[in-house]
């Protein structure tokens, strides 16, 4: 399961994890909030945070502290699932189409 953080907006916090993306309106508040979405979102997968195999963050550019925020998360919890973490920006990354029925 990867994970993907971008704490770049000085608006926004986005966590994608696999196929399923949550957006919050945070302001600079992203260090009170990328935990909980992480959380959040592994709940509503019935994971647990050892199901992660990889953490991509994206590393620019952006709001400086945002971006600091979110490599310090994503280095953190890496070090503590002893998994990669890689920077990749938003549009390197494979965009999953939306299905429609």
């Amino acid at each position: 399961m990867k994970l993907h953080i971008d704490t770049s907006s000085n608006q926004k916090t986005t966590i994608r994890l696999d196929d399923q993306e949550l957006v919050r309106e945070s302001g600079t508040q992203h260090s009170q909030v990328v935990l909980p979405m992480i959380m959040e979102l592994l709940k509503a997968q019935s994971s647990k945070l050892q199901a992660i195999t990889e953490i991509e963050v994206n590393p620019g550019p952006g709001s400086f502290t945002g971006l600091r925020v979110g490599a310090a998360i994503a280095n953190a919890l890496g070090y503590a699932l002893k998994i990669p973490v890689n920077g990749k920006r938003p549009w390197e990354m494979q965009i999953v189409e939306p299905v429609y029925e």
